[in-house]
């Protein structure tokens, strides 16, 4: 039996005590600390990066209400993944936890609120990986596990598999005692408003001629949503975990980069966490989070570079649309970002909590 969300909890209350500025209605400088170990300890800086989905949402196309929501839910993230780290969890632990309260939040694309296919229904994927074994579990195309990322936890822990898939990985879900629910507690208005709006333009795209089945151009806030967390903790032990619904209108059975280790999550304590969020088919192409960090390990990139250099250069040449949040094992980390904005928000033992959504804050 899989009980990870109690053991969780009192570890969530805390770091919900720990009591936070937010930076939630201020503009908070982009450029990333670099860190060195603590002198006294000779330890890493613990800490966690969370993205919350990147895309072409602006001011212009997201609501006030949306954006405090979505400011609030990754201030709650920080403050469960960093209250695990500073009582001295694991990384894994710390991704989960934060993870668990994205995926409750109807904001995102993950969990409650997650997009709705072309057929009117939710397939949701997670994954998490262990930066200091290699381990990894996923869990791809479900619809009736109210977290996702407890089931790819639990098939890393309780599995000798990576992925599981559909109804089978519903049935270990199950078996493992997790929380099941009906398919409809996915729903909400404003996903289904976006599934309409988005059936309505692939109808009129589609008597275009080489129109294919390819989906059609995200816009407004309709890719905010797939959340990823990366963690350090103070045993220097990194982790990264990424949740997603996929794609507003996606084809049934399609399934994106989240659930794929080394293009949606990567670990690795020799190099780097990422997880990454944007359109999935180029983050698989490129296998992106495993390429990050093997410009690290292979490379002698810095963290900083080898983000920009998969993110801004590869991707956008590509065509692909996205970006990633990563950590290094020093605790430096990297948030790059193609698209126009991405929710992002970090707290390290030497840096105050921040959560920013578009390029000034």
């Amino acid at each position: 039996m899989v009980n990870i969300k109690a053991k969780l909890r009192g570890a969530k209350f805390a770091g919900l005590c720990l009591g936070i500025s937010l930076s939630i209605g201020c503009a908070t400088a982009e450029s990333p600390a670099r860190y060195a170990e603590d002198a006294a300890t000779g330890s890493p800086p613990h800490g966690l990066i969370i993205h919350g989905g990147a895309g072409a949402g602006s001011r212009a196309t997201i609501s006030r209400a949306l954006e405090a929501d979505m400011r609030r839910a990754m201030a709650e993230a920080l403050a469960a993944g960093f209250g695990v780290l500073d009582q001295g969890g694991t990384s894994l632990d710390a991704v989960t936890a934060a993870i668990l309260i994205l995926e409750d939040a109807p904001g995102f694309n993950a969990g409650k609120g997650a997009v709705f296919n072309a057929v009117g229904s939710h397939e949701l994927d997670a994954s998490i990986m262990d930066g200091a074994t290699l381990n990894a579990g996923a869990a791809a195309g479900i619809s009736t596990v109210r977290n996702p990322i407890l089931l790819a936890r639990a098939v890393m822990d309780h599995s000798p598999h990576v992925i599981l898939s559909g109804s089978g990985a519903e049935e270990f879900a199950r078996e493992q005692r997790l929380r099941t629910v009906t398919p409809d507690y996915f729903d909400t208005e404003r996903r289904r408003r976006q599934l309409e709006q988005r059936l309505a333009r692939d109808s009129q795209a589609s008597m275009a001629p080489g129109s294919g089945d390819a989906p059609s151009a995200q816009t407004g806030d309709s890719y905010f949503g797939t959340v990823g967390v990366v963690a350090l903790d103070k045993a220097g032990n990194l982790a990264a975990g990424t949740s997603t619904g996929g794609m507003t209108a996606k084809r049934y059975g399609r399934i994106g980069d989240s659930p794929v280790i080394g293009a949606g999550t990567y670990a690795n304590n020799k190099s780097c966490g990422v997880s990454s969020t944007g359109h999935g088919e180029y983050f698989i192409r490129h296998v992106v989070a495993y390429s990050i960090c093997a410009r690290m390990e292979h490379g002698g990139m810095t963290l900083q570079d080898a983000a920009d250099e998969v993110v801004m250069e590869e991707l956008v040449e590509a065509g692909g649309s996205g970006g990633v949040v990563a950590m290094d094992a020093k605790g430096n980390i990297a948030w790059p970002f193609n698209s126009s904005s991405m929710v992002r928000a970090h707290q390290s033992r030497d840096q105050a909590p921040r959560v920013l959504i578009f390029r000034s804050k």
